[in-house]
């Protein structure tokens, strides 16, 4: 499964913000993911089988708890493929101000022309009553 597949699920994206902060047992995660999501234990257990399956989290056991643990890796393996699409909307997004900034100075409205003195006709209504 491809890392933009794996992280377009929410409950995964929040796994992993989770895991981001440290360690954590599954009884922990289970809890968070249940009460944000509402999803069941066999659920949440399906999202961290799917990111150990995809390299993002490893898991021990340690004491009758199992431990989850995102993978450096992966992340860095993930932050290199999203660089390059950083780099292609620095340059649009650039181009992007540009345009902007171009339509900007073209719509700006002319100097008002100066009244005219010149007499024009009159109509006096107040004078005539």
């Amino acid at each position: 499964m491809h890392a933009f597949d794996v992280l377009g699920d929410p409950v995964r994206r929040r796994l992993t913000e989770l895991l981001a902060t440290g360690d954590r047992a599954a009884g922990e995660l289970v809890d968070v993911i249940a009460a944000e999501f509402g999803i069941s234990q066999p659920a949440v257990s399906r999202h961290l089988r799917i990111l150990r399956e995809a390299g993002f989290a490893s898991s021990e056991p340690r004491g009758t708890a199992r431990v989850y643990r995102l993978e450096p890796r992966v992340v860095a393996e993930l932050d290199g493929a999203v660089e390059r699409y950083r780099a292609l909307w620095r340059q649009r997004l650039d181009a992007l101000g540009t345009e902007i900034a171009r339509g900007q100075r073209e719509a700006r409205p002319a100097a008002p022309e100066p009244a005219s003195t010149a007499p024009g006709p009159s109509t006096r209504h107040d004078e005539e009553s």
